[in-house]
């Protein structure tokens, strides 16, 4: 019974879960989700998992719940019920507010709340959005848009989830810092692009030489204290390209059928 009941738990139900998902896709693009990453990216996912980075990082954005933002567009041509309809919301807007639109009606409601001012809104003509937002102290922090859910992580084997969090979450780094040149600056000295960070640098993942005829068109470009004395340069290794081509694929913005949020 024990070992039934373990096998039930550990195995069966998290298939069942998680199992069957598929890639999806992309309401308004076509495109599918998730894509496979490049190949440089997939060979830095091997060089992120050496180095250990999961020890510091994680790539789970938590989210704690949704809320709802009600925006009217324009009065259409029925201004009188439009504006009975607010009034019957009890969200009375002035004259003046209703001459700038587009205005919010409500923001931070519940579905209860949204749906209601739907259906008031929706028998007036008026054009108006109700915005999906999710919400959690990882969003607030602009890790990301929405939460991570089991669909992000169907092209990655294995999944660098994390348990700390010593540094921020990753998970939508390549969204938040998208320059190749600011990641490859970050491994090499992390205080040139964060100051103060705590991050060691990963310096062995690049090559310090000297200038020949002309200088090396990847060499980074570093600031002040961290740049090598005159003479020398500061160029990536493919270990490190690979590393920041990886950093650069974690994204996880697309909104999916158990993760809804609407474009900015």
């Amino acid at each position: 019974m024990a070992l039934a009941s373990s096998w039930f738990g550990l195995v069966l139900a998290p298939q069942l879960q998680v199992g069957r998902k598929d890639i999806t896709t992309v309401t308004g693009t076509g495109d599918l989700y998730p894509s496979r990453r490049p190949g440089q990216a997939e060979q830095g996912a091997q060089v992120y998992r050496a180095n250990g980075c999961v020890t510091c990082h994680s790539q789970q954005v938590r989210q704690t719940g949704t809320v709802f933002d009600v925006v009217l567009d324009e009065l259409g041509t029925n201004a009188p019920a439009v504006k009975q309809a607010l009034k019957e919301l009890d969200a009375n807007l002035s004259e003046a507010e209703l001459a700038a639109l587009p205005k919010d009606i409500f923001r931070a409601v519940d579905k209860d709340h949204s749906d209601k001012a739907d259906a008031a809104l929706k028998k007036t003509g008026a054009k108006y959005e109700i915005r999906i937002r999710p919400i959690g102290a990882d969003i607030d922090r602009g890790w990301g848009r929405r939460g991570n859910v089991a669909a992000d992580y169907l092209q990655d084997s294995p999944v660098f989830l994390g348990a700390q969090r010593l540094g921020p979450d990753l998970a939508n780094v390549g969204v938040r810092k998208p320059d190749l040149n600011w990641q490859l600056n970050h491994l090499y000295a992390p205080a040139s692009v964060v100051p103060g960070s705590t991050m060691p640098p990963y310096r062995f993942l690049f090559e310090k030489r000297k200038i020949g005829r002309y200088p090396s068109p990847d060499a980074l470009k570093l600031p002040g204290e961290f740049a090598p004395e005159p003479g020398y340069e500061i160029v990536p290794t493919d270990r490190a390209r690979e590393l920041a081509a990886y950093l650069l694929s974690l994204r996880s913005d697309v909104p999916l059928h158990e993760a809804p949020l609407s474009a900015k």
